[in-house]
């Protein structure tokens, strides 16, 4: 994994926030925080929070008993939720790492993570620090992405930047948001861990953007190829939005467009 594939910083949490979380997150976050619901839990952690569109969906969802941390790596990620949200005295806002949770032994019912897996380094480390906080019985909820190949915005606008830098094309969006999706290692790697009665849905919906060049933004400048870009071209970022744009133009029509999305939600027990 490059050292700017989990970097969310700058103009990135505005971005992604406005434009990427529309776009991708809000469906499968009200999908996951259904599934969070269902299970009653009282003590959640949320790991990867990002700009939080799970948060917002399971606190809409939750009663007034329930408490919950929702962490994620990236401080200003955090900031840009708290923001959003608002005053909620059930929920604490925490810098944490997924693969080191600063958290005690079976402290939580649920843990749940919204496409944040893929960015672990170690998947296996990050499965046992969410089995470790859990208590007996509790569960694990996350989702991730499925290929790139069935998602048709990402799979657009990753060939277009290909034929923009045909000697070192950037691979973000294939290398890590839709890096993870062999379901035969993730139930490895979770019974690796100590998890049980493990359960993958691969869940299919529609990507909706107001016109090409708002999705071409939102993938090249409001996540971590944005850097790869700027990597290969520092005064390129628009130069390369704009021919993302014409791709999806050409792929999916002028004005508002739509394309296919799959993930995987993946449900696992602590014994």
């Amino acid at each position: 994994m490059a050292s700017t594939d989990k970097l969310f910083a700058g103009p990135i949490p505005e971005i992604y926030d406005r434009l990427l979380v529309p776009l991708l997150f809000e469906t499968y976050a009200a999908d996951l925080a259904d599934r969070v619901a269902q299970a009653k839990p009282q003590r959640i952690l949320e790991i990867a929070a990002g700009t939080g569109a799970l948060t917002r969906a399971m606190a809409a969802r939750l009663d007034g008993e329930a408490r919950f941390v929702a962490s994620d790596l990236n401080q200003p990620m955090l900031d840009r939720a708290a923001e959003r949200l608002g005053a909620d005295a059930r929920i604490t806002w925490q810098q944490a790492d997924a693969l080191a949770l600063p958290f005690e032994d079976r402290r939580f019912d649920l843990v749940a993570c919204q496409f944040g897996v893929m960015f672990f380094p170690d998947k296996a480390q990050g499965y046992k620090e969410a089995y470790r906080v859990l208590k007996p019985g509790g569960r694990y909820l996350f989702n991730v992405w499925d290929s790139i190949a069935e998602n048709e915005f990402p799979q657009v606008v990753t060939e277009a930047l290909a034929t923009m830098f045909p000697t070192d094309p950037p691979r973000f969006m294939e290398r890590v948001p839709h890096g993870y999706h062999d379901l035969d290692a993730i139930r490895r790697e979770l019974a690796g861990a100590g998890f049980d009665a493990i359960a993958i849905e691969t869940v299919t919906r529609k990507s909706r953007a107001g016109s090409a060049q708002e999705a071409a933004t939102a993938y090249c400048q409001g996540t971590p190829l944005r850097a790869e870009i700027e990597t290969r071209d520092p005064s390129g970022l628009e130069a390369a939005t704009n021919a993302s744009a014409e791709a999806l133009a050409r792929r999916f029509g002028s004005g508002p467009i739509e394309g296919r999305i799959s993930a995987h939600v993946v449900s696992a027990m602590k014994p």
